[in-house]
């Protein structure tokens, strides 16, 4: 087996093993960016510290995955055609949706998460500086098949967070953007295991 055959091997099974990051591909165009924003703002008794975590932990969930969006774009790595498009999609939609949770975090007093504790490694999904390192040593069809299982894992993550937060939060604009999520990307979670030997 060659190194880049056994970096695949390896991404792909350690991947698979993980309960995926909350993958960020999401279509905000369904959500009334006013209303939400009207609705999340009010009192103090509008939201609660489930719907705080909720936007601290998706924000670099969804950061990670516009990263990850950004490697297939790379030309150098020479991504299939449906990885593309998948990953265009993906990060799209996560622009928008970062920007609604940093509103929100604004406008409830409550501070963005602090990256630099090491937090991202203790969400599902989220890889490792290692992890996509090794991911960027690959290309082609490899690539295609590393970043795919990656992205399942990733979106998995998401749809985890974004049950629990329809659980146990109390803001409504919150549980309708968790709802989004888990549609979105259980979707893309069908068209990303095509892609998969």
């Amino acid at each position: 087996m060659s190194h880049k055959n056994r970096i695949t091997a390896a991404l792909v099974t350690g991947v698979l093993l993980v309960t995926a990051c909350g993958g960020e591909s999401h279509n905000m165009s369904d959500m009334s960016t006013d209303s939400t924003e009207t609705d999340a703002t009010g009192s103090e008794s509008s939201f609660n510290d489930a719907d705080v975590m909720f936007a601290q932990m998706m924000i670099p969930h969804h950061e990670q995955a516009i990263e990850l969006a950004d490697m297939a774009l790379d030309p150098t790595l020479m991504a299939g055609e449906q990885v593309k498009t998948l990953a265009a999609q993906i990060k799209s939609a996560q622009d928008p949706e970062i920007d609604l949770m940093t509103q929100w975090l604004t406008d409830w007093d409550r501070p963005l998460m602090d990256m630099s504790e090491e937090h991202d490694m203790s969400m599902d999904g989220m890889l490792s500086v290692d992890e996509i390192a090794a991911l960027g040593e690959l290309t082609g069809a490899e690539f295609d098949q590393a970043w795919a299982a990656s992205m399942i894992a990733h979106h998995k993550g998401a749809i985890k967070m974004a049950e629990t937060v329809k659980e146990d939060g109390k803001s409504t604009p919150v549980k309708d953007l968790a709802n989004l999520i888990m549609q979105e990307q259980q979707s893309e979670i069908t068209v990303l295991e095509t892609l998969l030997d």
